[in-house]
Formats: C-alpha cells, sequence, structure tokens
C-alpha cells in the first residue's frame, strides 16, 4: 500500500484518477471476459453479484463521500457543517433522476417492455450498456473527486483514502462485468459481442474520473459539494436500479447476503487502508 501511495502522491492527480478509474475499467472487461468460458449464469449468481455492488456503492458513499465532505465543511461552513453535504447528496440524486428520465435504458434481469427514458428503437443490447454507462457514471465522479481532493491537501481526503475507492469500485466492477456480458449473451449475441459491450459499459468512468479531478483543482469551494454530489448520484443508482434488479426471483437473500458482504469489504477497505 505504501508502494501505491507514493506513486499516487508523485503525480499529477488527473493522471492518478485516470489510472485509478482505467483500472477499474480493466476489472469490468475481466469480469465481461468470463462469458469466453461459461454459457451462462445461475440467477442467484446474478442477484448476489449485483446485491454484492450495492452494498460496496453504499458503504463508498459513507465513508469515501459524505465523511470527507462533513469533516471539511466543518472549516468552511462552522455554523452549518451539514450544508454542503446534504446540497451536494441532493444535486447528485436530482442529476441521476434527470439521466434515468432522458437516457433510454433497460435495467438487467427486465423485460424489454420495461425499458426506461426517452422512446427509442435501440436494441435491447444497447439499452442493457446504456443502463450499466448511467450507473458508472457516479463511481468514475466520485473516484476523481477524491484524487483531486487529496491533492489539495483537504482535512478528511487521503490518497490512500483515494486509493481504497478506487479498489473498492475495482472489486465491484469485476463481477458487474459479468452480470452486463452473461445477460447479452443469453440474449443470443455472441461471446466476442458479450464481452466488448460489457467492458464497453464501464469506459465512462475514466472521463468521469478526469472530470472530477478538473473540477475539484480548479474550482476547491465546491469540493464538499462535489463528494456529496458523487455519493448522491451512486446512492440513487443503488436504490432506483441494483436493489430493484435483485428483487425479481427468489433469490432475494442470497442478494441481500451480498449487499452485506460488499458493505463490508468496502468498509474494512476504506478503515483499514485510511
Amino acid at each position: 500500500m505504501e508502494v501505491l501511495e507514493s506513486f499516487f502522491s508523485s503525480i499529477n492527480p488527473v493522471y492518478a484518477a485516470l489510472i485509478a478509474t482505467i483500472f477499474t475499467w480493466f476489472l469490468t472487461g475481466a469480469g465481461a471476459s468470463l462469458v469466453f468460458f461459461f454459457k451462462s449464469m445461475h440467477r442467484g449468481v446474478l442477484d448476489g453479484m449485483l446485491g454484492f455492488t450495492g452494498g460496496v456503492m453504499v458503504a463508498a458513499s459513507f465513508w469515501s463521500l459524505l465523511t470527507p465532505a462533513i469533516e471539511m465543511s466543518h472549516k468552511s461552513y462552522p455554523s452549518m457543517p451539514w450544508f454542503p453535504s446534504a446540497v451536494g447528496f441532493l444535486l447528485g440524486a436530482l442529476f441521476l433522476f434527470f439521466l434515468d428520465k432522458k437516457l433510454p435504458h433497460l435495467h438487467i434481469n427486465f423485460k424489454e417492455n420495461e425499458k426506461e427514458g426517452v422512446k427509442t428503437q435501440l436494441h435491447k443490447t444497447t439499452l442493457l450498456v446504456l443502463a450499466i454507462t448511467l450507473h458508472n457514471i457516479p463511481e468514475g465522479l466520485a473516484v476523481g473527486v477524491l484524487f483531486g481532493a487529496a491533492a489539495n491537501g483537504i482535512d478528511g481526503a487521503t490518497i490512500s483514502g483515494a486509493i481504497a475507492l478506487a479498489i473498492g469500485i475495482g472489486i465491484q466492477n469485476f463481477p458487474e462485468g459479468f452480470a452486463v456480458a452473461m445477460p447479452l449473451r443469453r440474449a443470443g449475441a455472441s461471446r466476442f459481442k458479450s464481452f466488448w459491450y460489457g467492458q464497453l459499459s464501464a469506459i465512462v468512468e475514466p472521463i468521469a474520473g478526469v472530470v472530477g479531478a478538473l473540477a475539484v483543482i480548479y474550482i476547491q469551494p465546491i469540493l464538499p459539494f462535489a463528494l456529496a454530489f458523487a455519493a448522491g448520484a451512486m446512492i440513487f443508482v443503488v436504490v432506483e436500479e441494483v436493489i430493484p434488479e435483485t428483487q425479481r426471483d427468489k433469490y432475494t437473500d442470497i442478494a441481500v447476503l451480498g449487499f452485506i458482504g460488499g458493505f463490508v469489504v468496502m468498509m474494512i477497505l476504506d478503515v483499514g487502508l485510511s
């Protein structure tokens, strides 16, 4: 861990955010590559993976984003330390709410007639990928914002904490890549096409990571708002997308245990490494 801290501390935070989010994208691709070795996936495994993803995102939202946002707000807003976090959280959730209503997409495990967003004739495969792309925007943003905050020496934000967040996001991206690619394969797509679209769903993470890092470096006053914004966006995704996807079959208990497992893993990473 010390080697990683030394490396990321020695480079520009934008490059650090880019490298970290390329890592999370790579793990999505690694998970998607499992379609070359398996023809199908048990529904209980899929629901457990999605539950794990939700647990990681909720834990990361609290320990990696909201907690440092509140800590740094005690100096900037001593009379209302809750203000930046509350406003940022609401704006992040509303931003994803807006994208959810406008971007055509189809959640995993949902039927084609349940697609959301504006009406479109896009193929089901594309709609599935767009759903996960929507999911990955706040993850990349969160990593970028935290690296930018740590580079500015802001209390509550550390390089080790940013690394822990990137590792946590990467870990949950691995099963997520598989969870995206396998339904595509089951829907009739070739192995390569399933892998390609599965990994492509996370390409937005490096873009969002760079944007997040640049924003907080050059507009420092927005930092606590930006951290809370990313948290609000992630919580919206968990409640609106991830949890409903796990509750549509008989494996809800497996999904809940997966959620608990993901939450614990991310909590250990954040508290233990930062």
